[in-house]
């Protein structure tokens, strides 16, 4: 595709996208659910017996919940990956180490669990711990640790020349991993999932906030009640989920080469220039999106975080080149797919089409909406190829768009 056209959608293919947008959506229970779980946590950690009360711990939630960018997973045998911060605001680093702050968590966490009477252990990761709901809940929720660290960010940035309009959000982090991780240093991982956030709020804020007045004129949500961000939905939030269910259809044998969703999502809110319908929205950020992947002196790609350019979300591309050139065939793929899917008029052939890109059993929702929206009755097609069937023989995928557990 040539990053200066876009192709001619037609009425039928911008209904079938909207229906898509539509199907991938979750139902607003799930962002509830996920609401309740971190606000269960966050009122642990701060009761009078809890032994992170004194550090003032503030619970909050970030990758694609926070987002709203959240897709349901393509099988029954993977879960929703509810992803959250413990932010410590009274400890700095020259109180503690990683690992201590590390382990206060985790000793919170498994009393938690123990109290609510979860089955399943408490699992350390790299930077997070991990509780496991029951089965039949279908998530999990990964929570790291971490304390203020806005000053250091501030002077780091502003050292390198960098925007420090984030900073202010910034924390430090712990990671196994780290050199300095078991003994008192200046030196943590660095974070910023209220900056990010910010930022890509700010990226469709003209259309999220025409959307929210939308709802409270159609009494949908009354004028006095705080509607929250998930129940509004912009244009470049459907046109990244469904990017993602593409990428997700695409990369079923090759979990190890799909491009994560932090890149995709932050090239994607680049490209976005406030377009009012999905299929502008899919268009303009199918042909721009790559235009903002820079490369570094040595020739190796960046994807800067944009509330810590410091830091490059494509930084695992140099010694996995794979990865590169996976997002590469992934973004021609998506461009093919949707181009031609667009050009089409009957909304039939149209979905057909759609289901090797996005799986039969989300193209069999898309054309039940559609033929609710007709008034007409829903007629599924049989023999169409499903990808789904090949989640079986892969590992399965975890919602989410951080970088590492």
């Amino acid at each position: 595709m040539n990053v200066h056209t876009r192709p001619t959608v037609t009425l039928e293919a911008e209904e079938i996208l909207e229906d898509l947008a539509d199907s991938l959506a979750i139902p607003e229970s799930r962002y509830e659910q996920a609401e309740r779980s971190y606000k269960s946590l966050g009122e642990w950690l701060n009761r009078l017996a809890s032994s992170m009360r004194p550090f003032d711990p503030q619970v909050h939630i970030q990758g694609s919940f926070g987002l709203g960018t959240v897709i349901p997973p393509i099988s029954d045998e993977e879960h929703y990956d509810i992803d959250a911060v413990s932010e410590l605001r009274k400890l700095t680093k020259a109180d503690v180490t990683q690992q201590q702050v590390k382990h206060l968590l985790g000793t919170e966490m498994k009393l938690y669990a123990r109290a609510q009477s979860m089955i399943n252990p408490v699992e350390e990761h790299r930077r997070c711990w991990r509780l496991e709901y029951a089965d039949g809940a279908q998530f999990h929720m990964d929570v790291t640790p971490g304390i203020l660290n806005a000053a250091e960010q501030r002077a780091l940035l502003l050292s390198r020349g960098f925007d420090a309009r984030f900073a202010d959000t910034a924390i430090a982090i712990t990671d196994i991993d780290h050199p300095h991780y078991a003994f008192l240093s200046s030196e943590w991982p660095r974070s910023n999932p209220r900056g990010y956030l910010k930022w890509f709020h700010s990226r469709m804020e003209v259309i999220f906030e025409e959307r929210k007045r939308a709802l409270i004129r159609k009494g949908i949500r009354a004028g006095t009640e705080a509607i929250p961000l998930y129940a509004v939905r912009t244009p470049l939030q459907s046109a990244i989920m469904i990017l993602k269910r593409h990428r997700d259809i695409m990369f079923i044998a090759r979990s190890d080469e799909r491009p994560i969703s932090i890149i995709l999502t932050t090239l994607a809110a680049h490209a976005y220039n406030g377009e009012t319908k999905i299929s502008d929205s899919l268009f303009a950020i199918l042909s721009g999106m790559d235009a903002h992947i820079r490369h570094a002196p040595d020739g190796s790609y960046v994807v800067a975080n944009p509330s810590d350019p410091s830091e490059n979300f494509a930084d695992k591309w140099r010694k996995h080149p794979e990865r590169a050139a996976a997002f590469f065939e992934w973004l021609d793929r998506a461009r093919e797919d949707f181009t031609h899917a667009a050009a089409l008029s009957n909304k039939q052939l149209m979905t057909e089409t759609l289901a090797k890109s996005v799986g039969c059993g989300m193209a069999e929702k898309v054309r039940t909406r559609s033929a609710k929206r007709l008034g007409a009755p829903t007629i599924l097609t049989a023999g169409l190829v499903s990808s789904e069937a090949q989640v079986r023989r892969a590992p399965p995928r975890i919602e989410g768009d951080r970088r590492n557990a």
